[in-house]
């Protein structure tokens, strides 16, 4: 295995939890449709950008909509998560040892990056405080394909000038991983083994990540 240099990390569901808003977001978006969602099929919708959680969405419903009012929906649900980001996300959301992982990395030289498909990681990101943390955030406006193609990742190593084969990337949903496989890159599971297959390996949460068994790899 090469050696590594960077870390680059999906942020829903790996640094702060914002997947119950993305929910009941897309829940009340669902309502307002004529039927709605369960948290099994939620797990069709992380790590994917809008626009292809729409469509899911749509054929699950049995559904047809035009571009226009596929964007009106997306703008929508947008417009709720963010309410629910704005008035709930403080600090206190970011998971238990993500911190001290991050500064344990940060002074052992490693590059960090943010690899996120959502548009609205900068935000999170400055609610959360920790952009201090980051080398390079990279979001759904600075990409065009969703995962599971890398380019999100590729993105993140190509700005902290690290090559892929250099970076580990932690990821959270089966698409990311991957995402993280497809551009050459090692993968660190956040999540259950048995649903992250793909990954090298998988961690329950960061409190089990130390820089000692980070070293390791």
């Amino acid at each position: 295995m090469a050696e590594i240099k960077a870390c680059i990390f999906d942020m829903d569901g790996v640094l702060v939890s914002t997947e119950i808003y993305h929910f009941k977001a897309w829940q009340r978006l669902t309502e307002t449709l004529g039927f709605t969602i369960d948290e099994k099929f939620n797990e069709n919708l992380k790590g994917v950008s809008r626009s292809v959680c729409i469509d899911l969405i749509l054929k699950h419903g049995g559904l047809q909509k035009t571009q226009e009012e596929k964007d009106a929906l997306a703008a929508q649900k947008n417009k709720w998560f963010l309410e629910y980001v704005q008035t709930e996300i403080t600090p206190k959301n970011v998971y238990p040892g993500v911190i001290n992982f991050l500064e344990s990395i940060r002074k052992a030289g490693y590059k960090t990056a943010i690899g996120s498909a959502s548009k609205n990681a900068p935000l999170l990101v400055e609610k959360l405080g920790i952009q201090s943390y980051f080398d390079a955030i990279v979001d759904g406006n600075m990409i065009t394909k969703a995962k599971p193609n890398p380019e999100v990742f590729l993105k993140g190593a190509e700005l902290i000038g690290v090559k892929p084969e250099n970076c580990v990337v932690f990821e959270d949903a089966i698409s990311g991983v991957e995402a993280a496989k497809n551009g050459g890159m090692y993968c660190v599971g956040v999540g259950s083994p048995q649903t992250l297959t793909k990954a090298n390996f998988c961690i329950n949460s960061f409190t089990e990540m130390s820089i000692d068994r980070f070293s390791e790899l």
